[in-house]
């Protein structure tokens, strides 16, 4: 089960984020889902991280999430999704639709400071322009994991295909 949460992450939250990064983590504005235990799935991340474009609006912290869809990628299904994208006009089309609602997203979430921020230190087009996870290139696929969160948190057709072709979402509690 998932849960949009959209909250400050609390102090039990950010250790056991801490241990599913590896690391202290830097950025996060909110944990945008969860599992029905409460364990974080999603981050939301700030545009800006040590004066640098953050490129993942939605990060992918789940171990369970980031195994099963490394074992999906280690298939070769980004070869299989950009050959569709390129046969599929409708997908294509939805692929599309899927980088307009997270670069919508990204601007809707930052706040007056963050935009004037973005703004200064010249990164507004790259944040503007670039969707999920950072692409430039919107015929193309280059992470099943950031796919995945969008899909958690907005409309993602890669990862609702994901989802039925793979059953993503069961290895959830």
């Amino acid at each position: 089960m998932v849960i949009q949460t959209n909250q400050r992450p609390d102090e039990h939250q950010l250790a056991i984020i801490g241990r599913q990064l590896g690391r202290a983590p830097r950025g996060i504005e909110v944990v945008s889902a969860t599992d029905g235990e409460g364990t974080p799935l999603v981050l939301r991340m700030a545009p800006i991280v040590d004066g640098k474009p953050f490129p993942t609006l939605y990060w992918l912290c789940s171990e369970r999430l980031k195994i099963e869809i490394s074992r999906i990628e280690a298939r070769g299904v980004i070869k299989a999704l950009e050959t569709r994208l390129q046969e599929d006009a409708d997908f294509l089309a939805a692929y599309h639709a899927s980088h307009r609602d997270y670069v919508e997203a990204r601007w809707r979430n930052m706040h007056a400071t963050q935009r004037e921020q973005v703004a200064r230190l010249g990164y507004e087009t790259v944040l503007r322009e670039r969707g999920i996870g950072g692409i430039a290139n919107w015929d193309q696929v280059r992470c099943l994991h950031t796919q995945y969160a969008h899909h958690l948190c907005g409309d993602n057709v890669v990862g609702q295909w994901m989802d039925k072709e793979y059953a993503v979402a069961d290895c959830l509690p």
